[in-house]
């Protein structure tokens, strides 16, 4: 009897050295790395209308349909798939306080969606303003409703994120492009909502296609300022 508590104590105490211990202690020593190309680090933190966008995100559960982990190629076809350039690492995730790896894949994974060409537009530069703009209207659309870009699409429609409003003078920027029966009666037009624009803005953020010292090519690891 004088060992039991003592052998329940050490038991809770192994436990929590292998499951919380060790993995704080390897993360804690990874570091950002510099991009030799641009000289900036990654990763970074988001920060303005993404930091908004991401608390959207949250809010109206897309980490329950979408996850943001490219897994490996022993595991499936996500490089395949175009989801990202290289299997998620932990150092991918460095200064998300939330992380949002999600378990089930009723849609395409998220993770470097910022990166894809959605539109479909040719040769794109996808960081010059013509391709973002673009890429924005069909997330935009997407998120209005599924079904116009996707016509088997079993995402719900967020159409509460925009409004109906009553055109003023000439036809706003920022309404959308919608095909009938989805566009909005004469004299009116659908625009985003503040929560729509930061949801968009945090989703064209995305991408961690970076290179990363975890990964064969990839460049050594340097230490760096958080930036962004």
């Amino acid at each position: 009897m004088k060992y039991f508590f003592p052998g329940i104590f050490g038991a809770f105490l192994l436990g929590w050295i292998v499951q919380i211990g060790i993995p704080y202690a390897s993360l804690a020593k990874l570091d950002p790395v510099v991009d030799p190309d641009t000289n900036e680090p990654y990763p970074y933190n988001v920060a303005g209308l993404a930091q908004q966008g991401r608390a959207v995100y949250a809010a109206n559960g897309c980490v329950s349909c979408h996850t943001q982990q490219v897994r490996a190629a022993y595991m499936g076809a996500d490089v395949d798939r175009h989801w990202g350039t290289r299997q998620s690492v932990a150092r991918d995730y460095l200064y998300e306080d939330a992380v949002f790896l999600g378990s089930l894949r009723a849609g395409p994974d998220l993770s470097s969606v910022g990166a894809r060409d959605v539109a479909g537009t040719k040769a794109p530069d996808l960081g010059s303003v013509e391709a973002r703009a673009k890429n924005a209207q069909w997330h935009y659309v997407h998120l209005y409703n599924p079904r116009i870009v996707q016509p088997k699409s079993n995402m719900p429609s967020f159409s509460y994120l925009f409004d109906t409003k009553k055109i003023k003078g000439e036809r706003s920027a920022k309404a959308l492009d919608l095909p009938p029966p989805y566009s909005a009666t004469d004299g009116y037009e659908i625009v985003p909502t503040p929560e729509a624009e930061a949801l968009v803005g945090y989703l064209l953020s995305l991408n961690k296609n970076h290179d990363v010292p975890e990964m064969k090519g990839a460049p050594a690891p340097a230490k760096a300022n958080q930036a962004k």
